[in-house]
C-alpha cells in the first residue's frame, strides 16, 4: 500500500470521531468541516516525510483545532471591537480548549455528528446527502452521481439540510441516557436508508450501489461505540447478509435474479458466516427488536443451501413477530410472500387485499399481488395489477422484471409466489 494510499485509509477512518470533536468545540458545522479539511490537507503535505502519527485523529483534532483558531482570529481584525462591557472574563483559551478536548467524550460526538445527519426536520434524502458529505466524506459530485442529480442540484439540497440543522438549534450537550436512545434508533434508521439506497439500485447505477458499503462501516462504527446494543449487532448482521448476495442478485445484462433463482455459490460466504456469529451475539441478550427479526429471516435464507430447504414455517413465524414489534403494511406485505409457500396464493390474497388502500402507490405490493394472481389462474387481474406496477417502477431492472411476468402469463403453468417475486428478501 503506498503511502497516500494508508493515509487516505486513515483520514476516512478518522473523519467521524475528529469532525464530530471539532463540531462540539466550534458548535458550526461548516466551521468544524473547513478546519477538518484543512488539517487533513496538512497531514498529506506532511505525514508522507514525517509518518502518521500514532493516533490519527487525535492529531487532525489538534491541528483543526489550532487552524480554525487562527480563521476566527483572521475574520476578528476586520470587525470592530465589542463595548468594553460586552467582554467577560474568560479564563485562558488554550487551556480551555485543550481541557475540552482531553474530557472529549469521543462516543457523544460520533453520536451527535450522526445525529445532526439524520435531524427528523431533514427529509430522506438530505439525512442521507448530508451523511455522506459529512460523516462519510464524499463529494458532492459523488453523491450526485448516485442520485443521478446534477452536482449543482446536489449542493443546494446540501445547503438547504445544513440550513435546516442550523435553524433547528441542535444542542451540543452530553445527551443523557434517554436522549441517547433515541438518537440510536434515528442514527440507525438513517444507515439503514443509506444502505438501502444503495442496494435498490444494483447494478443499474454503480455509484450509488456504494452507498451498501458506507453503510456497513458506519453501522460498524457504531458498533464499536455501543458494543453491547443487541439492535446495532442485528442491524450490522442483517446488512451484512443482505449485502453478501449483492453478487448474485442480478444477471449480466442487469436484471434482477431472484433468490430463489440466484446462484448460492456466488453469495459471500465470509459475510454470511460473521453475520450468523453477529446475530447469535445479539439474541444471547434476550431483547429482540425489529432489526435483529429481520437478520434473523435472513439468515434462514443463507442457511438453507438449497431454495427447497428454506424454513418458510419459521419465516413466517418470524413476520408475525415482527409485525408486533414494528406494525407496518409492509412487514404484512412479506409475511404474504412467506405465507403463500405454506397456504397457497388464495389464502394470501385473502391478507393482502385489505391493504390495497394504503399500499396502493407501492411497487412491490401490485407485483406481489399480481404474482398471487397469476399462480391462482387469474390471469386478466394479474394483467392488471402487473401494468400498474410498471407504472410505480422504480427502476429498469423492476420494469424488466415484471414485463417478464406478463410474458409468462402465456406460459401454461405458473411458478409459486416466491419463485416470481420477492419484497425485501431478493
Amino acid at each position: 500500500m503506498t503511502d497516500l494510499a494508508y493515509i487516505e485509509l486513515a483520514l476516512t477512518a478518522a473523519r467521524p470521531q475528529a469532525l464530530g470533536a471539532l463540531l462540539r468545540y466550534f458548535r458550526d458545522l461548516d466551521m468544524a468541516e473547513e478546519a477538518f479539511q484543512e488539517a487533513c490537507l496538512r497531514a498529506i503535505r506532511t505525514w508522507p516525510d514525517k509518518g502518521a502519527p500514532r493516533d490519527p485523529a487525535a492529531w487532525l483534532i489538534f491541528v483543526g483545532r489550532n487552524s480554525g483558531v487562527d480563521q476566527i482570529r483572521k475574520r476578528a481584525k476586520n470587525e470592530p471591537l465589542p463595548e468594553e462591557a460586552a467582554f467577560s472574563d474568560l479564563s485562558d483559551a488554550e487551556e480551555d480548549i485543550a481541557d475540552r478536548l482531553d474530557n472529549a467524550h469521543y462516543r457523544d460526538d460520533i453520536l451527535r455528528l450522526l445525529f445532526i445527519c439524520c435531524h427528523p426536520d431533514l427529509p430522506n434524502t438530505q439525512q442521507i446527502a448530508l451523511a455522506l458529505r459529512i460523516v462519510s466524506g464524499l463529494t458532492v459530485p459523488q453523491i450526485a452521481r448516485a442520485f443521478l442529480v446534477s452536482e449543482s442540484a446536489m449542493e443546494q439540497r446540501i445547503t438547504r439540510a445544513k440550513g435546516r440543522v442550523a435553524k433547528a438549534g441542535v444542542t451540543f450537550e452530553t445527551p443523557d441516557v434517554h436522549e441517547r436512545a433515541e438518537r440510536l434508533n434515528t442514527v440507525t434508521s438513517m444507515i439503514y436508508l443509506v444502505f438501502n439506497e444503495g442496494y435498490s439500485s444494483g447494478i443499474t447505477n454503480p455509484e450509488s450501489a456504494t452507498f451498501c458499503d458506507e453503510a456497513i462501516r458506519l453501522v460498524r462504527l457504531l458498533l464499536r461505540i455501543f458494543p453491547a446494543e443487541p439492535e446495532i449487532m442485528g442491524l450490522t448482521a442483517l446488512m451484512l447478509l443482505q449485502h453478501s448476495r449483492a453478487g448474485a442478485r442480478f444477471d449480466e445484462q442487469g436484471q434482477i435474479v431472484l433468490l430463489e433463482d440466484q446462484d448460492r455459490s456466488r453469495w459471500d460466504r465470509r459475510l454470511i458466516t460473521e453475520a450468523l456469529a453477529m446475530l447469535d451475539k445479539a439474541i444471547r441478550h434476550r431483547k429482540p427488536g425489529p432489526y435483529q427479526v429481520q437478520a434473523a429471516i435472513s439468515a434462514l435464507h443463507a442457511r438453507a443451501a438449497k431454495p427447497e430447504d428454506t424454513d418458510w414455517g419459521e419465516i413466517t413465524l418470524l413476520y408475525e413477530l415482527l409485525e408486533k414489534l414494528a406494525p407496518s403494511p409492509v412487514v404484512t406485505l412479506n409475511r404474504a410472500v412467506a405465507l403463500s409457500k405454506l397456504k397457497g396464493p388464495d389464502a394470501t390474497l385473502e391478507l393482502i387485499d385489505p391493504l390495497a388502500e394504503k399500499l396502493d402507490g407501492y411497487f412491490y405490493f401490485h407485483g406481489v399481488r399480481g404474482a398471487l394472481l397469476m399462480q391462482a389462474g387469474r390471469s386478466g387481474e394479474a394483467r392488471i395489477a402487473f401494468d400498474r406496477a410498471i407504472t410505480l417502477a422504480n427502476s429498469p431492472a423492476e420494469c424488466a422484471h415484471i414485463r417478464q411476468q406478463l410474458d409468462r402469463l402465456k406460459e401454461p403453468v405458473a411458478r409459486t409466489v416466491a419463485e416470481i417475486f420477492t419484497v425485501t428478501q431478493s
